[in-house]
């Protein structure tokens, strides 16, 4: 499991070290994200921070979860399902392939255990009369 120190610093060695664990060009990845290749050098090489949209074609690019590449963005906190799906994102020893199937399966349970959920309590009935008032 990859430690903290061994995650890259910021957002376009991330991306950068995913592309290149997907055995794909700068341009080739351009292309797929729909940005110029210029750009997404400069977004590699740190010189330009990418937006929230370009985060979400690139993820969508290279087959990652759009909340890890936020998460590694520093868009989101570390916790929760962000924390699981990031965890996904950077191991190691998982393909492009596993890992896109993986983050699929987890948001599925997830947003099935959230519409299975217990409605809310109704508030008792003197605060229901209360907000009737």
């Amino acid at each position: 499991m990859a430690t903290p120190k061994d995650l890259p610093e910021d957002i376009g060695t991330f991306i950068r070290d995913l592309r290149q664990t997907a055995k794909i060009s700068l341009r080739q990845l351009a292309d797929k994200a729909g940005v110029s290749n210029p750009y997404l050098s400069q977004i590699e090489r740190g010189l330009r921070k990418p937006s929230a949209e370009v985060l979400q074609q690139i993820a969508s690019a290279l087959r990652v979860s759009t909340p890890a590449m936020y998460l590694r963005a520093g868009l989101l906190d570390g916790e929760g399902q962000q924390g699981v799906l990031a965890a996904i994102a950077v191991d190691p020893e998982l393909t492009i392939a596993q890992k896109q199937s993986l983050s699929q399966i987890y948001e599925t349970f997830r947003n099935e255990n959230a519409r299975n959920a217990p409605p809310a309590e109704d508030p008792p009935a003197e605060d229901a009369e209360e907000q009737k008032r």
